[in-house]
């Protein structure tokens, strides 16, 4: 029997998701050009200095997962640390673009200081966030529920910060870029700590060891392994992808507005089809989806090689590809958590859902990381040549070939190999057959 939250609960929780895929989108398109070409660092630094500060992170999520685990705070176990740390997140964003571009050294210093600050504050935000569903509904189909309408405004944000961030760089400058995301990574933030007040809450008992301990239980989990290191590898995909978006509209497609309507075609068919992937999971089961929906993801950036013959219409086909299959690899892992974390607590009496969180937020954080990364060593492979803002240089053709690969064959080959990892989860059948029974 399925026990439905309020709808003000649910439009409420996913409003958090306006901070997430901000975060998530805007660094991993911008920061990157933002230091090769206006900083003038070198392609192979640059990847360090993204990388770096979400790897942090990597370390500091099962940290925060424990501390919302035990709180004891008035205001709720997770809510707390959503204005906290989410508008803590919103001005060193801001901060983050508004640093001295010239010496190129005190340049890269500002930017990677102030993203390591940005990325500390989002796991004290995304940690407690994600964990959250967990424990507003013991429902199997109403977490699905809850997470369609999280992808929704998820896509939604992507397709707002993406599209317009760029824009207001090229017309305003990167410190102006830097206050407008900061404005809209608030607004998320104050939407979610205030649309989830008074909200239903299942906490459990707080699983007593140490986090040593914790880790170990959670590591020791085949079904949490198995899809955690499937959405790993894919955000490593999607994140490799993100970063080519301004390359390949530089030097593949050669449009400015190709930046902008790339992002279009990659969120607009998300919007339409994550209602249906609710549909779908509620008939032939989250597992099944998320193959389906990875199935997508493969074609889409296979076809994305075609940026580098500069076919503006395919390419913008491939997205809209890529963007049906992110919307159901979105909606069914992250439906998936809970009911892995609830499975655990059920069975050992003991909540530890922010330390599976926390693991869960930091691999997906560290396969964001890797995207970037992944790209820069392509570039650099390719004799990708870096510039300052007031530079003009004309790439060779095999940084033109090293955009086009990592932006299409790299992130699919990820993805293929994240398939055969989602072999190993196998709690989706005793929940569905728990749930009609």
């Amino acid at each position: 029997m399925t026990t439905q939250l309020p709808a003000r609960v649910r439009r409420g929780y996913a409003l958090g998701s306006v901070a997430t895929g901000t975060f998530g989108t805007v660094p991993g398109l911008l920061l990157l050009p933002y230091l090769t070409d206006t900083v003038g660092v070198g392609a192979a630094l640059a990847g360090v200095l993204v990388f770096a500060p979400k790897a942090w992170d990597v370390v500091l999520n099962p940290i925060a997962g424990r501390i919302s685990d035990r709180s004891r705070h008035p205001g709720g176990r997770r809510r707390p640390f959503l204005v906290r740390a989410g508008l803590t997140l919103a001005v060193l964003f801001a901060v983050m673009f508004a640093g001295p571009t010239e010496p190129q050294a005190l340049g890269a210093a500002w930017v990677a200081l102030a993203f390591l600050g940005c990325a500390s504050a989002y796991a004290f935000f995304q940690v407690p966030y994600v964990a959250m569903p967990a424990e507003l509904t013991l429902d199997y189909t109403e977490r699905t529920r809850l997470m369609t309408w999280r992808v929704v405004v998820l896509a939604l944000a992507i397709l707002v910060s993406g599209a317009t961030a760029p824009i207001v760089a090229d017309e305003l400058g990167h410190g102006a870029m830097g206050v407008y995301v900061g404005v809209v990574i608030a607004i998320g933030v104050l939407g979610s700590w205030w649309g989830t007040r008074g909200a239903p809450d299942h906490p459990g008992e707080t699983a007593t060891g140490t986090l040593t301990d914790q880790l170990r239980l959670v590591g020791a989990n085949p079904d949490f392994r198995a899809v955690l290191l499937t959405f790993v590898l894919q955000a490593a995909a999607i994140g490799t992808v993100l970063a080519g978006v301004a390359y390949v509209s530089d030097h593949l497609l050669d449009s400015a507005a190709a930046n902008t309507l790339l992002f279009v075609a990659f969120v607009g068919p998300a919007l339409l089809v994550t209602p249906l992937w609710e549909r779908y999971a509620a008939t032939r089961g989250k597992r099944s989806g998320y193959v389906v929906a990875t199935g997508f993801l493969i074609a889409g950036m296979l076809a994305l090689l075609s940026a580098h013959a500069g076919w503006l219409a395919v390419t913008y086909v491939a997205a809209a590809l890529v963007g049906i299959g992110y919307a159901g690899a979105q909606v069914f892992p992250m439906a998936m958590l809970p009911d892995v974390a609830a499975d655990d607590a059920r069975r050992s009496g003991a909540n530890r859902v922010g330390v599976f969180t926390g693991v869960w937020t930091a691999g997906e954080t560290l396969g964001l990381a890797l995207g970037p990364g992944i790209l820069a060593l392509a570039l650099t492979a390719g004799g990708y040549v870096s510039s300052t803002g007031d530079e003009t240089v004309t790439q060779p053709d095999s940084a033109r070939l090293a955009i086009a690969v990592g932006f299409s064959l790299v992130p699919a080959a990820l993805t293929v190999l994240s398939l055969v990892l989602l072999r190993g989860y196998r709690l989706d059948d005793r929940l569905r057959s728990a749930d009609v029974a």
